[in-house]
């Protein structure tokens, strides 16, 4: 009866402690789901923007982004597929055809760079200067060794539309140098530099890639060489189950002055990578 009327008054405060224990996992439970995933592309993961862009969002918001970094095309396929629940890409074309076929229900502007070509600094096809499809015609015709991504990243297709616009089919007949790997912008970069080669590069990722080699700045400046990046929520009409409302709050956070604010102040060198240009709502 002694240990029956001990147990009865340990009662109350052992429910007590077991509906704390309970509110606790619960409540880190739920801290734990308050987190995104973002489909986005190597050149802003390589870049190092993330390290410096999501920490001051998770200080905002408390909410995780964990990236998922591939092509562009790559990152529009996972959306597609329910994979992601925000986008963070650089193939303005290819955001807009997203948006048009209902994945998406808006897409922003957030920020801008250009894309460079680096090359062996003796520059043996004599590609340097500003025209970057005069300096591609060099290239093909020197029979230099050229990188591409090969990937359907946004810089690929760029890439793409450059050759194009220099009057050269790659599905009929690839420049002799032409090789491509099939692998995201440092990879591309490190297996320029030790071949000595042509590669299409952003800005970004070159002034954050420490294995240069031989490898320079060629061809920068041309108004092709622009490189707007955007961002878009999946559609949770497509995809019930994406986080579209904690996706959001990135999307707002990104083209508001704090998230703007952000972006202007990575550099390295005193060189900002990247610039803000969200449109005002």
């Amino acid at each position: 009866m002694a240990l029956t009327a001990y147990t009865r008054r340990l009662g109350a405060p052992l429910l007590a402690l077991l509906a704390l224990l309970f509110l606790l996992a619960a409540t880190l439970a739920q801290a734990q789901d308050k987190f995104i995933v973002m489909a986005s592309t190597t050149s802003t993961e390589q870049s190092g923007l993330f390290k410096h862009l999501l920490p001051a969002f998770k200080q905002a918001s408390g909410i995780d982004v964990r990236v998922v970094a591939v092509g562009t095309g790559q990152a529009l396929d996972t959306a597609r597929r329910g994979d992601a629940d925000i986008l963070f890409v650089h193939d303005t074309a290819a955001e807009e055809k997203f948006v048009a076929e209902g994945w998406s229900t808006r897409r922003e502007d957030v920020m801008y760079n250009d894309f460079v070509l680096v090359g062996p600094k003796s520059d043996p096809a004599g590609a340097r200067g500003s025209d970057i499809v005069a300096a591609l015609k060099k290239v093909a015709a020197s029979g230099q060794a050229f990188v591409s991504r090969g990937d359907r990243s946004g810089t690929h297709a760029a890439e793409l539309r450059l050759w194009k616009k220099a009057g050269i089919d790659l599905a009929g007949a690839r420049p002799a140098g032409y090789k491509e790997c099939g692998c995201g912008m440092g990879p591309a970069l490190n297996i320029g530099s030790s071949s000595n080669a042509y590669v299409l590069t952003d800005r970004g990722t070159w002034l954050s890639f420490k294995n240069r080699g031989e490898l320079d700045i060629v061809v920068e400046g041309d108004r092709t060489l622009f490189n707007q990046y955007g961002v878009m929520v999946v559609n949770p009409a497509k995809h019930p189950h994406v986080k579209a409302a904690l996706a959001q709050q990135f999307a707002d956070w990104i083209v508001a002055p704090a998230g703007q604010a952000a972006i202007a102040g990575y550099q390295i060198g005193g060189q900002p990578l990247f610039f803000p240009n969200a449109k005002p709502r």
